[in-house]
Parts: structure tokens; sequence; C-alpha cells
């Protein structure tokens, strides 16, 4: 995989390296990682708004007593 950066962006990754990542390659793949949890996490708000909880699944969990049958693992 070949990738061009700004140089600001560049600038602002060497600063991390190697305080904060081992190495280049190593912070880039992190914010890749971040970067693709994050568009997970939007998907799946987009899918909450288009369907919302029913009151009765917001319901669970709201009494104590909901969860006694629960085992304590």
């Amino acid at each position: 995989m070949t990738l061009r950066v700004p140089d600001e962006l560049l600038t602002q990754l060497d600063a991390l390296v190697p305080e904060v990542h081992p190495s280049r390659s190593e912070g880039l793949r992190r914010a890749l990682e971040l970067y693709l949890y994050r568009v997970a996490c939007e998907r799946d708000a987009e899918r909450y708004a288009g369907q919302p909880l029913s009151e009765a699944e917001i319901a669970v969990g709201d009494d104590v007593r909901d969860w006694e049958a629960t085992p304590s693992w």
C-alpha cells in the first residue's frame, strides 16, 4: 500500500514518533484503525436513528428485579 501524506500531517505524525508510536507505519495503522471504527460507529448510529428502540426495549434493565434471574458468573 502506498500513501501520500501532506507535509503538515507528516510533521504532526513525526511529533508522535517514538513517544506515542514506535514508527510512522504504526502511527498510520492506528489512525486507520480508529477511522474505520469511527465510520462503523457512525453507521450504527444511523441505523439506530432509522429504527429506534421500542419502549419495551428501553425499559429492560431499568428495574433491578429484571436482573435477579441472571446468573452471577
